[in-house]
């Protein structure tokens, strides 16, 4: 006697729905039982889903075992992190598209970003700044899977409604208005470097803050670069766009660097022949003249030259000129009612053209004391000093990366801390880059700064980094380990966070008698109890 097969189980759950493989197949069954289902069968649409099991739905971003998400590294190209993410859920994918920062710049952690796209509370894919366009890109393309992609954000589209849900000034979306106040130079005479000490005034804002948290500031564009746009549109400055002039758009509506690929595909409408599939090229994220990387608003203008868009259209094309997050470098118990920040100004040469760090040379030279300034302020996630006063801590920040360490020193004074305290600070050159001089040796001379290691990479012929003074001391540099010390480290993602990281193992493995795997899985413990934090850029 033969037993005729088991016909499949039909497909009733869309493609579509937020649901797991294994969730699919269990429900495509449970459906299938529900209604008697015969012969023919026809898909169920996400609303009749709903319906029938609207907790579900309701869900969001399915569940996931935890992967300890391995292409969280911000020091790992974006190609990489996706061959990581492969066959993962959604979510999953669309985090890793993502810079891996937890910078908060987008207003979320990489995770919660992932999430609120995929669930639709967030529809605006370009907010990773770190990321830029190849993550805009790649997040259009993942959306994609979830139906038509949203445009990008524009200058004048409204806030997220959870965003806008939020208290003043604590998010991206709802900034309050606070007073400049001023700003210090750093280094001194005859450094190569440009970094400035700024402070603002929040009495009036009412803002508060911890250390460990960011100061999210709201810049406006130079004005030379604002008039030579203009210029390149041959539009008039005062053209109404949206309530406000085109100069007022371009001033602080909208970013002029780099070009997006709206502004190519428009320029791709207006011109024809090889200039126009070389536009269509580029805003398909080619690069046919080998000089995409290089190309700002202006820049994009003049490569094609003649073309003369409508300054709406113009101005549609361009991505909203997004907020800037800088740690915060002060402690309010220290500096009541004043926020301060550590900012190098950003500047270099393109085709004879200085090219300018939008908020950083804002900072240092646009805004005027007394000038009040749309700013919020970033809530750390895992970036804060130890619950118990009495645990030591050792923080690693080089150049502008000290920034939140003079926070941290200024909150263990205030409180009267008992714990240590070893810092690490390393720049270009001892006579003109010792940022907060004064101040640190005053706090070593007082011994609320245990232990203060300098580091100087053009200081002599040989490269001297904060990694080459831990392996120098790496057994004192154990034994407070070994006694609790929480590791803290601010600065370059790219190359000093990764390069202190595997000093930190060889360090464990050397002078803790481990073998570097056993060395590895204590570094990995110490993250998972926040005995190891990050805030890297």
């Amino acid at each position: 006697m033969s037993i005729a097969p088991r016909p499949p189980i039909p497909s009733l759950i869309p493609e579509s729905a937020p649901f797991t493989p294994e969730q699919r197949t269990w429900l495509n069954g449970l459906f299938a039982g529900m209604i008697s289902l015969e012969e023919s069968v026809t898909p169920l649409s996400n609303e009749q889903a709903a319906k029938l099991l609207p907790d579900l739905l309701d869900r969001g971003a399915p569940a996931e075992a935890d992967d300890g998400a391995p292409w969280h590294d911000p020091a790992m190209p974006l190609s990489d992190r996706m061959k990581l993410a492969d066959g993962k859920p959604l979510p999953r994918r669309m985090m890793a598209a993502m810079a891996q920062q937890d910078c908060s710049q987008c207003g979320y952690n990489c995770k919660d970003y992932a999430d609120a796209l995929f669930t639709k509370k967030e529809e605006r894919l370009n907010l990773c700044v770190p990321g830029g366009k190849d993550t805009a890109r790649m997040l259009k393309n993942l959306y994609a899977e979830l139906g038509q992609a949203p445009p990008a954000a524009k200058a004048d589209a409204a806030p997220a409604p959870a965003a806008a849900q939020s208290a003043p000034g604590r998010s991206r979306d709802n900034p309050v208005y606070a007073t400049f106040l001023s700003r210090r130079r750093l280094n001194k005479p005859g450094s190569q470097k440009e970094t400035w000490h700024i402070e603002f005034d929040l009495a009036e804002c009412g803002l508060d803050y911890v250390v460990g948290d960011s100061f999210g500031i709201y810049p406006a564009n130079d004005a030379t670069l604002v008039e030579a746009v203009l210029s390149a549109l041959e539009a008039p400055p005062d053209f109404p766009i949206g309530g406000r002039t085109l100069r007022e758009a371009l001033t602080d509506g909208v970013s002029l660097s780099p070009a997006p690929d709206m502004l190519f595909q428009l320029i791709s409408y207006l011109t024809g022949g090889d200039r126009r599939q070389k536009a269509k090229a580029l805003a398909a994220g080619e690069d046919p003249d080998g000089d995409a990387a290089t190309l700002d608003v202006l820049a994009a203008l003049q490569k094609f030259p003649g073309i003369r868009p409508d300054p709406e259209a113009f101005i549609e094309s361009l991505d909203a000129l997004q907020p800037r997050v800088y740690s915060i470098s002060s402690s309010l118990k220290c500096n009541r009612g004043r926020v301060a920040l550590t900012v190098d100004a950003v500047r270099y040469e393109v085709e004879k053209r200085t090219r300018l760090g939008v908020a950083s040379t804002f900072l240092a030279g646009r805004v005027s004391p007394g000038d009040k300034i749309r700013v919020y302020v970033q809530k750390a996630q895992h970036f804060a000093l130890p619950a118990d006063p009495k645990v030591p801590i050792i923080m690693i920040g080089p150049g502008t990366g000290v920034a939140p360490f003079r926070a941290f020193l200024q909150e263990r004074m205030a409180t009267k801390a008992p714990g240590r305290n070893w810092l690490y600070f390393g720049h270009q050159r001892s006579n003109y880059d010792f940022f907060y001089e004064d101040e640190l040796v005053a706090m070593r001379s007082a011994g609320l700064l245990t232990r203060l290691t300098l580091a100087w990479s053009r200081d002599a012929e040989e490269k001297t980094y904060v990694q080459h003074r831990m392996r120098e001391v790496g057994r004192d540099l154990w034994s407070w380990l070994a006694d609790g010390a929480h590791v803290y480290i601010c600065g370059d993602a790219t190359r000093m966070a990764k390069d202190v990281e595997r000093t930190l193992v060889d360090v464990i493995a050397e002078h803790g008698a481990r073998t570097p795997a056993e060395a590895a899985s204590f570094l990995a413990e110490m993250k998972k109890q926040d005995r190891y934090q990050t805030d890297v850029y």
